[in-house]
């Protein structure tokens, strides 16, 4: 392990300011902000819950929600563990390069660059078609336009204003959940509360994890994406040894606690036993399930509160989706800036501006962002069923694998260096969490033709597993291919760039 004399010293006292993300930016709440921002709740309620409740486990779909957080939740025990231990934007890949080995690092870091990058396409694809259909006047990709000039503008500037700015949306957007949550839990619903439905193991693991509570589950696990985040932003906080473990167990707690609330609240709202049928008869469109998903808690929210409220919501859908799109901008930029200031990428990506923003880093992602949705565009792609469903899927299964390996990093790292971290941070919850976790991966790589709709010719993905096309098989598969080409990428380099997982806080 380097000395704290031969690594970089405190942003606060940089020695190159060029080259250092401006310390003391960020509390508690300031990261929490991004994370939960990130795993946009209302979106998540009005998009995956019902398809959850319809292709999944029904009226136990909140059960699901609750399972992958108290999943993430273990998974959270050794991530805070190790965030004593290294401050690091790049967070994943240097928690892996710290535990087994700087190569395994660097393939890390590329899968987890992909996974950011990813999620952040698809978030642009689904707002351009939302506003598109929603608004009109302008085509999917000239809303998508709109938002790329606003995103990389705010996360230009210094990053306690773009965490006001999600301050202000999340606060809204969590606010409207909880008002329809509370009315509906107040007037009892159809059936009354029926906490057994949805929450009763034996309903929540109905159907068996290849069938109905499998296919739940995989979209509860999708819900969560962008939550790991608060280590990334370890560099900007104040006093990140305390901030970021704090940030982390608020920012999950909350999420889980706002998705399984509120998909509790919505199938009370429903009639646990009528609730897929409902949500059937809500979501069609020309007799087609689910084509418009959100309709099921916007008809709740006029339903329990007012017609006032469902118009709201449909407004604070599109500022969730670009408070998502501010957070994993934020996010591939500083992994960029981490990666160039390893030696891993050209240098010139380490650059920050004088707000302490990394400048180089967003300017790049900004850069494929507009070219990839530039390619969507020319040629006629769907912003939702192909930009949004075939990325999020690819990100989905990029972040699970990288968790998996960051819990096996955790043991590794804490076995060689004990410290004063408990057996139970450094080893039963990172292998609960492993098991969990490979579980969720399973479900969701059996499912990526049910997540991402590119599925074989003539295959159901709805009864069938695994039935995917070609495309399909290289996006599922791209996330472990690039692991491995990664790590022997850092072989053949012939370089220890040891900077690139190293402690930047001493």
């Amino acid at each position: 392990m380097q000395t704290a004399a031969s690594s970089i010293s405190s942003a606060s006292h940089p020695p190159d300011a060029d080259h250092s993300l401006r310390a003391g930016r960020l509390g508690v709440i300031g990261i929490v902000f991004f994370v939960i921002a990130a795993a946009a709740p209302l979106v998540g309620m009005t998009g995956a819950l019902p398809a959850a409740i319809v292709l999944g486990n029904g009226a136990a779909a909140p059960g699901a929600y609750l399972l992958a957080g108290l999943t993430l939740l273990l998974f959270s025990v050794g991530y805070a563990a190790m965030s004593h231990q290294v401050t690091n934007s790049g967070a994943f890949f240097a928690y892996i390069g710290r535990g087994l080995g700087l190569h395994l690092g660097v393939g890390s870091a590329f899968t987890s660059l992909i996974a950011y990058l990813a999620i952040h396409l698809s978030l642009f694809g689904f707002f351009g078609g939302l506003m598109a259909e929603q608004v009109g006047m302008l085509p999917w990709w000239g809303w998508s336009c709109v938002a790329w000039v606003a995103v990389t503008w705010l996360s230009l500037r210094s990053v306690d204003v773009g965490a006001g700015v999600l301050g202000v949306l999340l606060s809204l957007e969590l606010l409207s959940l909880v008002i329809t949550a509370v009315a509906i839990f107040i007037k009892g619903g159809p059936e009354g509360v029926d906490f057994a439905a949805s929450f009763n193991p034996s309903n929540i693991l109905a159907g068996g994890l290849a069938g109905s509570a499998g296919i739940a589950l995989a979209f509860a696990f999708a819900s969560f994406i962008g939550f790991e985040a608060t280590a990334i932003y370890g560099e900007e906080s104040v006093n990140p040894k305390r901030t970021v473990p704090v940030a982390t167990y608020v920012a999950v707690l909350l999420i889980t606690l706002v998705f399984a609330f509120t998909a509790f609240a919505i199938v009370t709202g429903l009639g646990a036993g009528t609730a897929v049928d409902k949500v059937v008869e809500l979501s069609s469109v020309d007799g087609t399930p689910l084509v418009n998903p959100a309709n099921v808690l916007f008809t709740l929210a006029t339903q329990y509160v007012g017609g006032w409220l469902a118009s709201v919501m449909q407004v604070l859908v599109l500022s969730s989706l670009f408070a998502g799109l501010l957070a994993f901008q934020n996010s591939a930029s500083r992994y960029l800036f981490a990666l160039g200031r390893g030696g891993t990428l050209p240098a010139a990506l380490s650059h920050v501006n004088a707000r302490g923003a990394p400048s180089a880093g967003s300017i790049t992602t900004s850069v494929i962002t507009a070219l990839v949705i530039a390619l969507f565009a020319l040629n006629g792609l769907d912003p939702v069923l192909n930009m949004f469903f075939w990325f999020s899927g690819l990100a989905v299964v990029s972040i699970l694998l990288i968790e998996i390996l960051v819990c096996v990093a955790v043991i590794a790292y804490f076995r060689r260096e004990p410290g004063d971290a408990n057996v139970f941070q450094t080893l039963v919850a990172p292998v609960l969490a492993i098991v969990g976790l490979t579980v969720g991966l399973y479900l969701l790589m059996s499912r990526f033709g049910l997540l991402t709709g590119a599925v074989a010719e003539g295959v159901d993905p709805t009864t069938t597993a695994w039935g995917l096309s070609g495309l399909g098989w290289f996006m599922l598969l791209l996330p472990f291919a690039v692991l491995v080409v990664g790590y022997f990428f850092a072989i053949a380099r012939h370089k220890e760039d040891k900077e690139l997982i190293q402690d930047v806080i001493s």
